[in-house]
């Protein structure tokens, strides 16, 4: 699975835990790979406006991995919040920046005051924001094609988020979690942080974070565990809907949406990278390993292994000590083809 890709834009006087907060809350998103191992949902990347080490309002400093120059493409954007921002210079640079990337990248989040430098933008006309109370007065003076209601911790309208205050980026990280890799992840990721459950009865904010909830990505998150632990099994898109109770044609949407490969691309990666693992193993035939990873055919296996890891499956295999009178080596070997 390749990790999708957020890029928090940085700057001087940052608010810190607008970065560092939401940037822990994507590391500890994660799913289990059934062997005890571990697959990142995400790879955060630190922007700067400049190769420069920029400050925050605390005085913690952070080092930008790339700079608007040269950043890589990106899934999400995330604009902290902090004083700095509000620096007519400083907006204008993140602002005509997101600009550029606006149609290359997915979706766009703003902590807090962060919305200081996406409004500029006019992406946010006409769409309903949130933000700190205490500059939610200035924001609507500033910005009056903005519906802002302080009110609500989190809004989503269409690819832009909002947020309030310190914990709410939190919040709004875990959100982007449940948007992507369903609920089971985000409580995971939840419980990693010994966060608290937002509430979600009736109060006044139960509409925005609604909004992230019964998405097809929901069923996923068991779905990649189950998979890994029944390799030899019928894997094919029809079997797998099944299982996560969707059509053929919409689960094979989403979950590339989600992961980024067909389920086609998504299962083989597995089946052959177990299969790499397997082969190392003493006492280990091509025929046995790739049935066991549920290849049915040896021919099939060894074009792809190959195609796949440059090199042929028998290469990885560990040949038996060579004893008289035992053909151990010549079997494998003959069975590897």
């Amino acid at each position: 699975m390749t990790p999708k890709r957020i890029g928090f834009v940085g700057f001087d006087r940052i608010t810190a835990l607008h970065l560092a907060g939401p940037a822990d809350a994507f590391a500890a998103a994660v799913l289990e790979d059934g062997y005890g191992g571990r697959i990142a949902c995400y790879e955060v990347c630190t922007i700067g406006l400049t190769s420069s080490p920029f400050r925050s309002e605390s005085g913690l400093i952070f080092t930008p991995e790339e700079t608007t120059q040269t950043a890589p493409p990106l899934d999400t954007i995330v604009i902290p919040g902090g004083s700095g921002l509000r620096d007519a210079q400083t907006a204008t640079e993140v602002s005509n920046w997101i600009l550029t990337r606006v149609n290359q990248t997915r979706r766009i989040a703003c902590v807090c005051t962060g919305i200081y430098g996406l409004a500029p933008t006019g992406l946010l006309d006409g769409r309903e924001v949130t933000t700190h109370w205490r500059f939610a007065r200035d924001v609507a003076r500033r910005f009056p094609a903005l519906r802002v209601n302080h009110k609500a911790r989190l809004i989503k309208d269409g690819p832009f988020y909002t947020s309030t205050g310190l914990s709410a980026g939190i919040d709004l990280a875990l959100a982007l979690v449940e948007d992507d890799y369903g609920p089971q992840v985000a409580h995971a990721a939840r419980r990693e942080l010994v966060m608290y459950l937002a509430r979600r009865d009736a109060d006044e904010n139960s509409t925005t974070l609604r909004e992230f909830e019964a998405r097809p990505a929901d069923r996923f998150g068991d779905l990649v565990a189950w998979i890994i632990r029944n390799l030899n099994a019928d894997l094919s898109v029809e079997a797998l809907a099944r299982r996560a109770c969707m059509c053929p044609s919409h689960f094979n949407r989403s979950f590339k949406g989600v992961f980024g490969n067909s389920p086609a691309e998504f299962v083989e990666n597995l089946r052959l990278n177990e299969a790499r693992r397997r082969l190392s193993k003493r006492s280990k035939t091509l025929q046995s390993v790739s049935a066991s990873v549920g290849f049915k055919n040896s021919g099939t296996f060894r074009r792809a292994f190959q195609r796949r890891f440059g090199v042929k499956p028998a290469s990885y295999l560990d040949p038996l000590p060579f004893t008289a009178g035992s053909n151990g080596n010549e079997e494998l070997l003959s069975a590897a083809g």
